[in-house]
């Protein structure tokens, strides 16, 4: 199973505000490669945000924009590769918000949402956040909303579900992006 997983981080409620982003690379099911940045949104920070993810501007001060480490990422994001999410929505908008916003080529790629597999070959939660997930399947997730951490516990909760229910049951939830 080869795919990657991904998570944004946000300044505030705007999609294209991301201030951080966490990738994990997956080949042969397993994880052989991660990538973290800070972001500089040049933009306000939410409190609500903050409160969430424990960033602030005295933070990311001397952080790239997106613009300067999109060239790093463009190339995991291919029509042929599997990109996958917590809450996938939400990520892939604030990617498409962010390219918009710097005039950047659409990025085009095949999305797994590991919130709705887990809805549909998961046992039935209370919710289904990421953290209550990832406990409900006995994966660690240290720092929930670090972007980094979060892409880890995405990763093995499609790992743990592909050796559960096989990668065919995984393939019926992906979408063309």
């Amino acid at each position: 199973m080869n795919f990657i997983a991904f998570d944004f981080e946000t300044a505030n409620a705007q999609r294209a505000s991301a201030v951080s982003i966490g990738v994990t690379v997956v080949r042969d099911a397993q994880i052989v490669d991660g990538f973290y940045s800070l972001i500089q949104p040049n933009m306000p920070f939410g409190a609500i945000q903050t409160r969430i993810h424990g960033l602030t501007a005295t933070d990311i001060v001397d952080a790239p924009t997106f613009p300067e480490i999109w060239p790093i990422l463009s190339p995991l994001f291919t029509p042929e590769q599997l990109v996958v999410a917590h809450n996938a929505p939400f990520d892939n908008s604030v990617l498409r918000a962010l390219l918009t916003r710097y005039d950047l080529p659409a990025a085009h790629y095949l999305s797994l949402d590991t919130k709705i597999t887990s809805q549909k070959l998961g046992p039935t939660l209370a919710n289904y956040k990421l953290q209550t997930v990832a406990a409900a399947l006995a994966i660690p997730l240290v720092h929930h909303h670090h972007a980094l951490a979060d892409t880890i516990a995405t990763a093995q909760i499609v790992l743990k579900q592909g050796r559960q229910f096989g990668p065919a049951a995984l393939q019926a939830f992906i979408k063309t992006i």
